[in-house]
């Protein structure tokens, strides 16, 4: 069965999740705050974790951070805060996406569902699983585009013999372009297909392909694998 962790310090909010989230065939553990919230990541090992942001101990935003230091578990951000800069902010910190209070326990079950399906964690819960395996691929062959070679499976890129070290956004935008290798793809299908969030500012896909631009060596300005195309977006080739 899935586990997912709540990371809430509002009684009332915490209790009423871990009562939504049970009743929806999770395994639920919660915590008030940060410190308890680091210490189940490394003993208990939940599949997913929904943060507050807004803790007593440490400000969520460090709190993810740290998370993130210690696993690549999918990170779903409750808050409160709804300013792009933020949310841009937060995703670029580590999260796999967010829920701006208040929400639904069935907006905050589907999300789960789709960072769940896209960090390829078999589940068996109601209402999570896309079939028998939860919907997570197996058997997929690697891809290779020029001397960028990607294993969906393992979740590892290599560029030239020389691994590289993705952020899970980042092999999830790499792994896409990988599979439209020399076709053009907006940003509108990224948000939609990699963040499954067509409605955040396209400033997020800016900011992750920056960032692998940077990890595959090359600049905007001098590209190799990654081109845009003025106006319409970006694509991935092999180098001539």
């Amino acid at each position: 069965m899935t586990s997912v962790l709540v990371v809430e310090d509002d009684p009332i909010i915490r209790t009423y999740l871990l009562d939504e989230l049970t009743a929806h065939g999770l395994v639920v553990r919660t915590s008030p705050d940060a410190l308890g919230a680091l210490r189940e990541v490394t003993q208990w090992q939940p599949d997913a974790v929904v943060l507050d942001l807004g803790l007593p101990d440490l400000d969520g935003a460090d709190a993810l951070r740290m998370i993130r230091g210690l696993s690549q578990v999918p990170v779903l951000v409750a808050t409160a805060r709804s300013d792009d800069r933020e949310i841009i902010k937060l995703l670029n910190a580590g999260a796999d996406d967010y829920l701006v209070k208040p929400f639904s326990a069935g907006q905050l079950v589907a999300r789960l569902a789709a960072v769940l399906r896209r960090s390829a964690v078999q589940t068996g819960a109601a209402g999570l699983g896309g079939g028998p395996d939860g919907g997570a691929a197996a058997g997929t062959a690697p891809l290779v585009v020029g001397e960028l070679w990607i294993d969906p499976t393992a979740r590892a890129a290599q560029l030239a013999g020389r691994e590289l070290a993705l952020t899970r956004r980042e092999f999830d935008l790499l792994e896409f372009l990988a599979r439209n290798a020399g076709r053009v793809v907006s940003k509108r299908q990224l948000l939609a297909e990699v963040w499954r969030l067509p409605y955040v500012d396209e400033q997020t896909v800016d900011v992750h392909l920056s960032c692998l631009r940077r990890k595959l060596g090359e600049r905007a300005s001098t590209p190799r694998y990654l081109h845009t195309v003025r106006g319409v977006g970006v694509k991935l080739v092999s180098p001539r």
